[in-house]
């Protein structure tokens, strides 16, 4: 309540239209986020033909909602990825919680992760090395799978480790991305609800012959009566006008 009363207050001498104009600019200004998935895709499959052990690879980044795959070689990467989120172990994870690499071979993985191992097992993986991104904000890791017996050694970690910073930076511009697009939409609710409020108050100062402070004053009360948004009130408001029927919030 406090918080959307606060917007309102903020954008009260703000032509709405022309900062919805100013913040399509922006997006446009950003790049795409399928971009990024492209980046990212395109920087595993360079590295499966790097690695000669590597058969397959993938992104794994943890997000606040959980782990997701950005970017994968095949679908067979995104099914092997799912079992280590469902049963919350296997060398992805590992290597994105402890931010540091994580190399195995099958008989390792059914020590460190039975259950995903098991699982997993259909799919002929012999070997794994995944390698955490750089970077203190990042929590991803890349991770390889080979179908080979010990098809990834020390000096592959290595390697690999000069490889991922391109892929660092792809996940980082996609977070960036996501963050801009977010604050942008909180934007766009504030304008949206400081648009209905001012009609509301409107509808109030017209109804009732009062001033926009003590309209605005009004609205406020009957949010706070009725433990509602104010924005809620101010649409109940205009709905009711709109409709031409009576206004029944007691204003």
């Amino acid at each position: 309540m406090p918080d959307e009363i606060h917007l309102h207050t903020l954008t009260s001498d703000v032509d709405a239209d022309a900062v919805t104009v100013s913040l399509d600019s922006v997006l446009e200004l950003l790049e795409p986020e399928d971009e990024f998935e492209v980046a990212l895709n395109r920087v595993c499959r360079r590295i499966v033909s790097t690695f000669p052990g590597a058969a397959m690879a993938g992104v794994t980044v943890l997000r606040a909602t959980g782990p997701v795959t950005a970017a994968a070689t095949s679908d067979d990467v995104v099914a092997l990825e799912e079992l280590q989120y469902r049963f919350d172990e296997g060398p992805a994870l590992d290597a994105v919680r402890s931010r540091e690499p994580v190399r195995a071979d099958r008989a390792a993985a059914y020590e460190r992760w039975p259950a995903y191992a098991a699982s997993s097992e259909p799919a002929g993986v012999h070997s794994y090395l995944s390698v955490p991104l750089p970077g203190p904000e990042q929590s991803a890791a890349l991770n390889l799978y080979g179908l080979l017996p010990h098809a990834f050694h020390r000096m592959d970690e290595s390697v690999l480790e000069l490889h991922v910073e391109a892929a660092s930076v792809a996940v980082r511009n996609a977070r960036r991305y996501g963050e801009a697009r977010n604050l942008i939409e909180q934007l766009r609710i504030a304008l949206r609800s400081r648009s209905v409020i001012d009609q509301a108050k409107g509808i109030v100062m017209a109804l009732r012959g009062l001033d926009a402070e003590t309209a605005f004053d009004v609205l406020v009360t009957r949010s706070q009566r009725e433990n509602v948004k104010l924005r809620v009130v101010a649409e109940r408001v205009v709905a009711a006008v709109s409709a031409r029927t009576t206004v029944h919030n007691g204003l």
